[in-house]
């Protein structure tokens, strides 16, 4: 919704070429295996979102490299992970909602949860804290339909960041990349 509102490409963040691993690994236990291969195919996926935003076309992704970081610590991952300068660097959106309704919201996904969702599930509070070291405008999304979400992310980028938020960009996050002003592209890093 939010990629044809802003007439951007919606780029998943697990390319399909890693959906076959991607099952695979989420039926092992090993966390930091896991972790290893959404940043790989995180990087894969910003590969492209680069390619698009160097001609001028506005991206938007549903996750992005806070979501794994987060998530993976709060479940325990070892792993250090620095990321490099020259990622796309987002404009973030944390959509948030009171326990009871993201309870609800899960429920009705017509997904079947897996064993890392049902783990995510015991760890809410650690996700929450690693979510804060990133900087990102926080939308409430509780009460509010998928258009009342779009018109409040509209609102906000018109009235700048929420006091909830930090404005600066970030190379990471869980949800979106904003549209990029269209413009001669850049010159391709090395």
């Amino acid at each position: 919704m939010l990629a044809a509102a802003r007439q951007a490409v919606l780029v998943p963040t697990v390319p399909a070429l890693y959906q076959p691993l991607r099952h695979a690994v989420d039926q092992r236990t090993n966390v930091d295996a896991r972790m290893c291969l959404y940043l790989s195919a995180l990087f894969t996926a910003a590969e492209e979102i680069q390619d698009h935003l160097d001609a001028g076309v506005p991206v938007v992704v549903e996750s992005y490299f806070a979501r794994c970081l987060a998530t993976h610590q709060a479940l325990g991952a070892r792993l250090g992970v620095t990321l490099p300068h020259g990622l796309p660097t987002p404009v973030t959106y944390h959509l948030v909602c009171d326990d009871d309704e993201r309870r609800r919201r899960l429920a009705t996904r017509g997904k079947s949860a897996t064993r890392w969702d049902a783990l995510i599930e015991t760890v809410t509070d650690r996700v929450t804290d690693a979510y804060s070291s990133f900087p990102m405008r926080r939308v409430d999304t509780t009460g509010r339909s998928p258009e009342e979400v779009l018109r409040l992310i509209a609102a906000t980028d018109r009235q700048g960041a929420n006091s909830h938020a930090d404005p600066e960009p970030v190379g990471a996050h869980p949800h979106l990349l904003p549209p990029v002003p269209r413009h001669i592209a850049r010159a391709r890093r090395p």
